[in-house]
């Protein structure tokens, strides 16, 4: 799997730890297919405030390709 550039970029501008984001593809408690070619791989990380950290991988890729990391805040009352 590899990154891209703007993948890279969110991670540092959200202070978001890369071996959360490894965590999150290998150990998901969720995972949603999107129609647009993306799996999210959504994970709680209790080490940043049990928020709900998720990541969307272009599967269609080869090889697939990390495109994206965020914290979802609508996810809070899962």
């Amino acid at each position: 799997m590899e990154d891209s550039v703007h993948f890279g970029d969110m991670l540092k501008e959200r202070g978001i730890n890369r071996e959360w984001v490894d965590r999150a593809v290998r150990e998901p408690d969720r995972t949603e297919e999107h129609a647009d070619g993306t799996r999210h791989f959504i994970k709680r990380i209790p080490e940043f405030g049990e928020r709900w950290l998720r990541v969307i991988v272009n599967v269609k890729s080869v090889p697939e390709i990390r495109v994206t990391a965020f914290f979802d805040r609508r996810l809070r009352r899962m």
